[in-house]
């Protein structure tokens, strides 16, 4: 059975088995994704986050209902947290949006954070890519919801949707202003609440946003609040309305192909790393490690120096990948 070819038909079940494979990691994974590389790079991949309780899932749940009637095929990767006895994905996400899950233009993957900070599961930038490569044209990214550190998201997607809902803390929240900034649409959901008006207000109060982790200008891009209650759909509507609005800017404005190039960018410098790190562990063997460990903790040697010696152990000269500052150390 040929899962990519099978998959790239549309048939589901090889799509579920690939999406195994690719999160398993290995060789046949790697094989798969450069076959599959070719037709990636035309879905719309939108970011949901926020705080655990704020209502993620069933939004995304909403939107993925709202974009199918628009005609779009809707991928949801959900990234829930890491069961502590099987070590896979709790699966409530999935749960929640049973009733999307059996339509045959949506199709929802949950998986497990497994102990990756940012909110994200370490191979959740391939299964979006396998999802964009079989015909999903609008894939939803919902993050574990870590908090304030849960910045991975905008490395990942085009759009960016963080959720605050009042009552819990959110002008703590918007005064550190650290998830804020990634924010290209901001969604108080839960609007029926008391306390939305509020937040609406402290939102506008602190929306002079400096700063970018994504390392990727926003040109002339203001995020709009808007409000919303997920659990009837109000204000749904208006939210994919601008997530769309938000695709056009950045088509438009050139900023998509600077995101497009930072995200690539940083795949690849993270695969070199992951790379070279194994390879460098490898040839030094365990033995070298292990010393240059008990010489660590003893403090006989510091952390640059035992990082030199680990590379020469391993064949490599350190001052090929010293900075300008540091071959003056």
């Amino acid at each position: 059975m040929d899962l990519v070819a099978d998959a790239l038909a549309g048939q589901r079940r090889a799509l579920a088995r690939l999406l195994s494979v690719v999160e398993n990691d290995g060789p046949e994974a790697r094989e798969a994704l450069a076959r599959l590389y070719p037709h990636t790079g035309r879905a719309h991949v939108i970011g949901i986050t926020g705080a655990p309780g704020s209502g993620k899932s069933t939004l995304a749940g909403q939107l993925a209902s709202e974009f199918r009637r628009r005609d779009l095929t809707v991928g949801i990767v959900a990234v829930d947290p890491t069961s502590p006895f099987s070590g896979g994905a709790l699966l409530g996400d999935r749960i929640r949006m049973r009733g999307i899950s059996a339509d045959p233009g949506v199709y929802v993957r949950s998986m497990a954070s497994r102990g990756s900070l940012g909110g994200l599961a370490r191979s959740t930038w391939e299964v979006v890519q396998v999802l964009d490569a079989c015909g999903y044209r609008c894939i939803l990214v919902e993050t574990v919801g870590a908090g304030q550190t849960e910045i991975d998201i905008a490395r990942t997607a085009d759009t960016t949707i963080v959720i605050l809902v009042p009552g819990m803390g959110d002008d703590v929240q918007m005064l550190k202003a650290g998830i804020l900034e990634i924010a290209d649409i901001l969604v108080v959901n839960k609007a029926d609440h008391e306390g939305a008006d509020h937040v609406l207000a402290s939102l506008a109060a602190t929306l002079n946003l400096s700063g970018d982790p994504t390392g990727v200008e926003r040109p002339h891009w203001r995020p709009p609040i808007l409000k919303a209650v997920a659990t009837t759909g109000e204000g749904v509507a208006e939210v994919a309305d601008m997530a769309v609005q938000h695709l056009e800017f950045l088509r438009s404005s050139g900023a998509m192909a600077a995101r497009e190039r930072a995200r690539l960018a940083e795949r690849l410098e993270g695969i070199v790393r992951e790379r070279l790190l194994r390879c460098t562990l490898a040839r030094a063997g365990p033995v070298v490690y292990e010393g240059l460990l008990a010489r660590l903790a003893a403090r006989d040697v510091d952390p640059y120096r035992a990082a030199d010696e680990l590379l020469v152990a391993a064949g490599l000269r350190p001052e090929d990948g010293m900075t300008r500052a540091e071959g003056g150390r």
